[in-house]
Parts: C-alpha cells; sequence; structure tokens
C-alpha cells in the first residue's frame, strides 16, 4: 500500500499536507547516526555532511584535524505526517552519548561534537526543551550545543550510506551494528 506522497499523484492539498521537513543533526561519527536514521520509519533520506566551521566546501581530510570548526553532521529528510521532529530528537539522545563534550567513544575532537544545528523557531524550541528534560533524566548534564543551522556542505560520496554498502567494515562490525542492535534497529 502507498501513502499519499508516494503517489505519483497528490492533489494540491496532499502536496502542501505532505512538504518534508529536515533536520541537521552532530552526533560523533556521521556513519553512526546516518545508520540509525536511515531505518527509522518517516525519514525520506539522511546525508552526511559537514557543519558549523569557517572554511567553505570543507574535506574529510580538513575536518580531521579538527582545526575547521566544522561538525560531522547529517541532515534528515522527513515526513512530518509520520515522525515529528520531538521523536527524532528523542532517538538522537539515544543513539550517542549527549553528556561528553567533544568525543563519542574513541572519536575525540570538536567535530565529533554533540550539536542540534535547528531550521526553524519551534526546531529551536523543543530541542531546548529535549535537552533540559534529558538532562534531569540523565546523572550527567547534556552538553549537546543548539545553534541556528549555519551552511550543511555534503560529504564526499564514500561517506554516503556507509554502514549499508560497508556492512562489514570494521568500524560497522564494532561500533554501529551494536548501536543499532541496542535500539532494535537491526
Amino acid at each position: 500500500m502507498h501513502s499519499k506522497n508516494e503517489s505519483p499523484q497528490t492533489t494540491e492539498k496532499d502536496s502542501t499536507d505532505n512538504q518534508p521537513e529536515f533536520a541537521i543533526l552532530g552526533g560523533g561519527c556521521f556513519w553512526c547516526t546516518e545508520a540509525v536514521f536511515e531505518k527509522i520509519k518517516g525519514v525520506a533520506s539522511v546525508v552526511s555532511g559537514y557543519a558549523g566551521g569557517d572554511s567553505k566546501n570543507p574535506t574529510y581530510k580538513e575536518i580531521c584535524t579538527g582545526k575547521s570548526g566544522h561538525a560531522e553532521v547529517i541532515k534528515i529528510k522527513y515526513n512530518p505526517q509520520i515522525i515529528g521532529f520531538g521523536k527524532i530528537l528523542e532517538i538522537f539522545g539515544k543513539c550517542h552519548d549527549p553528556t561528553t563534550l567533544n568525543r563519542q567513544g574513541a572519536d575525540v575532537g570538536t567535530q565529533y561534537r554533540s550539536t542540534i544545528m535547528y531550521l526553524t523557531k519551534e526546531q529551536k524550541a523543543l530541542a531546548e526543551q529535549w535537552k533540559r528534560e534529558l538532562s534531569a533524566e540523565l546523572p550527567s548534564p547534556v552538553v549537546t550545543e543548539i545553534v541556528q543551522a549555519p551552511v550543511f556542505y555534503e560529504a564526499e560520496e564514500y561517506h554516503q550510506n556507509y554502514y549499508e554498502r560497508n556492512p562489514n567494515q570494521g568500524y560497522c562490525n564494532f561500533v554501529i551494528r551494536p548501536k543499532l542492535k541496542k535500539l532494535d534497529l537491526e
């Protein structure tokens, strides 16, 4: 069965009601967060990239130095009729450690910071509420930065759909797959 937005013909009302929305999040290595969100119902696409630094069109090599100021992020395109931004934030909070500053596991540096790059005032308000509520639940405070979305630069092609294309690679086996299993996504 196809949903309204999959149908080749939509009415004017349907196209207005089913406009996709976007979210930009950074939770450590983008291979991990991309793999999680690619499996979430209502997510149309996930693109790995870089945002928040000073240089234009950064490369992975530049990002890895930690000196460019960019974070590894994902840009999620989603259907708000199926999944809301609040639910996306809930999943985001479970798929990385939002209480560690500039690191996720063995990945250390500002490029691995926890960040929510909001695109609307509503996203900003929901992100701030999420941070307050999650900080109250966890033993350590949430350090996720909440900033207005800067320019998003798509990462090199070999980073896209990384887990799907490299499921037996070491990082995928030892870091990504356990995350997916923890979230009951694999």
